[in-house]
C-alpha cells in the first residue's frame, strides 16, 4: 500500500523560469535549495515552514533572497503580531475597560468593609469579610490579563502562545468568579451568626453540629474548586495551538479541547454551585425564623436571601453551563480561534463582569459591619433604658456643666503614673508606705494596751487593710543578722497584742507550765476577763505566759 505524504500535496511551489526556480510574490527562489532544506509552501497563510523555521512570504514580508545554506535574507518570523486587530480583540478591549473600572470600585469597597471599628474577635476573623473582595480583585486581574493577551490572537498569522494565555486566564477568571460568589454567601451566613450571638455570645456553641458543619463546608467547596483547577490547567496546551490548517483543527485541536478532563471539570464546578445553595439553606435555617409548609419555606428562602444573591447565584450557574457547553461544542469555545464571538463574550465574560458590578454596587449600599453592630447595640441599649425608665443625658450635657476631664485618656493615665512613680522607685515608695503604716499601728496598739485585756488584733502589715482593691506591695527585708530573732520579735508583738498584761511578768516566769500565786484568789469583775486558758486554775493561777503561737 502506497503512503501519501501530506507535504507532497501541499508543497506545490509556483512555477518559475525553469525546473529549479520558483517565484513567490515576484521574488525568485532556488527550488532545489528549498527542497533540500525540507521547506513547504502554505498558500493559505503565505508561509514557508520546515517544522523548525517558519517565515512569512507575502508582501511586505517577502524575503529578498535565499542562500545555499538555507538562510533567507530580510525574512520575517511567523510567530509575530503582524496582522491588524480583529473583532475578537475589539470586543475584548471593551470588556477589559469594564473590568478595569470595576477594579477601582472594588478597592474602594475593600477599604470600606475591611476597616475595623471594634476589637477583632477570635470567632470572626477580619479576613473573613475581606475574602470576597480579594476574589473580586483576582477576577478583574485575570480578566484583564486574558483580554489584553487575546488582542494578539487575531494578529498572529500562525496560532501560538496568545491563544493559550487567553484561555488560560479565562479559566482562572471562571474559577475566581465561583469563589467570589461562594465567599459572599459564606460570609453572609457568618454575618448573620455574628448578629445572632451579639446580645448573648453563649447562645450558640462553636463545636456543636451546626458549628462543625460550617467548619467543613468551605473545605468541601474548595476541594472541588481545586479539582476543577487541576483537571484544566496542568495539561499539554500545544495541541490547542494546532489550528493552522483545517486538518490540524480536526485531528489535533478539536479532540484536545473536548476531552474527558474538560467534561469532568464542569462536573466539579457544578458541585461547587450546589455547595453554595446548601450554604444559603443552612444560614437561613439557623439564623432566620422558620416557616411551616413546603411552599412557605421556598418563599421564605427567597425572601430571607439578600437580593444580590438572587442575581449572583443564577449568574454563577450560567458560568457552569457555558463551561460545560464548551466542553462538548468546540464551535462556541474560546479555545477555537475562529469561534462564535457572541457566544464567547456573552457566556464567557459577561456573567463574571456582572458579578463584579453587582458585588461593588451592593457593597456601596451596605454599611460597614462593625458600624452596623455598634448601631444595633445602641438600639438595644435605648430599648433597655426605656424599659427601666432611664433617660440618658445628651453628649453636650457634660461639656456644658464642665464635667469633661482635661486631656485625653492617655494624659490621665500618665498623670496617675507620675503621682505613683514607676519602676524600682515605685516599689521603694510602696515599701516605705507599708513600713510607716506598720509603725503607726504598733504605736497605736501600745497606747491602747492598758485599756482592755484582749485588744483587737490588727493585720498591720496587710496592704488589704489599708489600700482596698490594690495589689499588695512587697515588704521590706529584715535588716538584722538572725532570722530566729526576727521570728521571736514577731511572736512577742503578737503576744503583747493578745495579752497585754503578760508583758509585765519577768522573763524567768515564761513557760507553758502554770505557777500558783501567793495573792489571794479573787473572781474577776463582770467587765473583765481572766487571762488564763485553764478553767480549773483561772482563779488561783497567774495569767499564762505566751512563748509560742501554739499556746494561743
Amino acid at each position: 500500500m502506497t503512503l501519501i505524504d501530506l507535504r507532497d500535496i501541499l508543497s506545490t511551489f509556483p512555477n518559475g523560469d525553469n525546473s529549479s526556480d520558483t517565484v513567490i510574490n515576484n521574488i525568485h527562489f532556488n527550488l532545489t535549495t528549498l527542497d533540500f532544506w525540507n521547506y513547504t509552501y502554505y498558500p493559505g497563510n503565505s508561509t514557508l515552514s520546515n517544522e523548525s523555521w517558519c517565515f512569512l512570504v507575502d508582501s511586505p514580508y517577502t524575503p529578498v533572497g535565499l542562500l545555499p545554506n538555507g538562510t533567507f535574507l530580510n525574512s520575517t518570523w511567523c510567530y509575530l503580531a503582524t496582522g491588524p486587530i480583529g473583532n475578537r480583540a475589539r470586543a475584548g478591549i471593551g470588556f477589559a475597560v469594564g473590568f478595569a473600572l470595576s477594579l477601582v470600585f472594588v478597592f474602594v469597597n475593600l477599604k470600606k468593609h475591611g476597616e475595623l471599628h471594634l476589637p477583632a474577635e477570635k470567632r470572626f476573623y477580619p479576613i473573613g469579610r475581606r475574602w470576597q473582595w480579594y476574589w473580586s480583585i483576582f477576577v478583574c486581574t485575570a480578566a484583564l490579563i486574558g483580554l489584553f493577551t487575546g488582542i494578539d490572537v487575531d494578529r498572529y498569522r500562525v496560532v501560538e502562545l496568545p491563544l493559550v494565555l487567553n484561555v488560560f486566564f479565562w479559566f482562572l477568571m471562571q474559577m475566581g468568579s465561583m469563589a467570589l460568589v461562594w465567599e459572599g454567601v459564606r460570609h453572609w451566613g457568618s454575618w448573620m451568626e455574628r448578629q445572632f450571638i451579639d446580645p448573648n455570645p453563649f447562645v450558640l456553641q462553636q463545636n456543636d453540629k451546626r458549628g462543625m458543619f460550617e467548619f467543613w463546608l468551605p473545605l468541601f467547596f474548595y476541594f472541588w474548586l481545586w479539582l476543577n483547577f487541576f483537571l484544566i490547567v496542568p495539561r499539554n496546551w500545544g495541541a490547542i495551538e494546532l489550528q493552522r490548517s483545517p486538518d490540524q483543527l480536526i485531528h489535533n485541536a478539536l479532540p484536545a479541547a473536548t476531552d474527558g478532563r474538560f467534561k469532568a471539570a464542569t462536573f466539579c464546578l457544578f458541585v461547587c454551585w450546589c455547595t453554595m445553595i446548601v450554604s444559603l439553606w443552612h444560614s437561613i435555617r439557623h439564623y432566620e425564623p422558620r416557616n411551616r409548609g413546603f411552599f412557605n419555606r421556598i418563599i421564605g428562602f427567597l425572601g430571607y436571601m439578600p437580593f444580590r444573591f438572587t442575581l449572583m447565584v443564577p449568574l454563577s450557574l450560567a458560568i457552569v453551563a457555558y463551561q460545560g457547553l464548551c466542553a462538548w461544542n468546540f464551535n462556541v469555545s474560546p479555545l477555537k480561534v475562529k469561534t462564535d464571538l457572541l457566544a464567547m463574550y456573552l457566556g464567557g465574560y459577561a456573567p463574571s463582569l456582572l458579578l463584579i458590578v453587582i458585588q461593588f454596587v451592593a457593597g456601596f449600599m451596605r454599611p460597614n459591619e462593625d458600624r452596623e453592630l455598634l448601631r444595633q447595640r445602641r438600639e438595644r441599649g435605648h430599648a433597655v433604658d426605656q424599659e427601666l425608665g432611664l433617660v440618658r443625658k445628651p453628649a453636650w450635657w457634660s461639656r456644658l456643666n464642665g464635667d469633661v476631664p482635661n486631656g485625653s485618656m492617655r494624659d490621665r493615665i500618665m498623670r496617675n503614673v507620675r503621682e505613683v512613680g514607676g519602676g524600682r522607685p515605685t516599689a521603694v515608695q510602696v515599701e516605705r508606705l507599708a513600713e510607716r503604716r506598720a509603725a503607726d499601728a504598733e504605736a497605736e496598739a501600745t497606747t491602747r494596751a492598758n485599756a482592755i485585756e484582749m485588744n483587737e488584733m490588727r493585720r498591720t502589715n496587710s496592704i488589704h487593710s489599708s489600700i482596698r482593691g490594690a495589689a499588695p506591695p512587697p515588704y521590706s527585708s529584715y535588716g538584722g543578722k538572725s532570722d530566729q530573732r526576727r521570728t521571736e520579735r514577731t511572736m512577742e508583738l503578737a503576744a503583747s497584742l493578745l495579752f497585754p498584761n503578760a508583758g509585765a511578768e519577768p522573763a524567768a516566769t515564761r513557760g507553758r507550765g502554770l505557777e500558783l500565786s501567793d495573792e489571794p484568789a479573787r473572781r474577776p469583775g463582770t467587765s473583765e476577763r481572766s487571762s488564763s486558758t485553764v478553767s480549773g486554775t483561772s482563779l488561783n493561777a497567774p495569767p499564762q505566759q505566751i512563748k509560742s503561737m501554739l499556746d494561743v
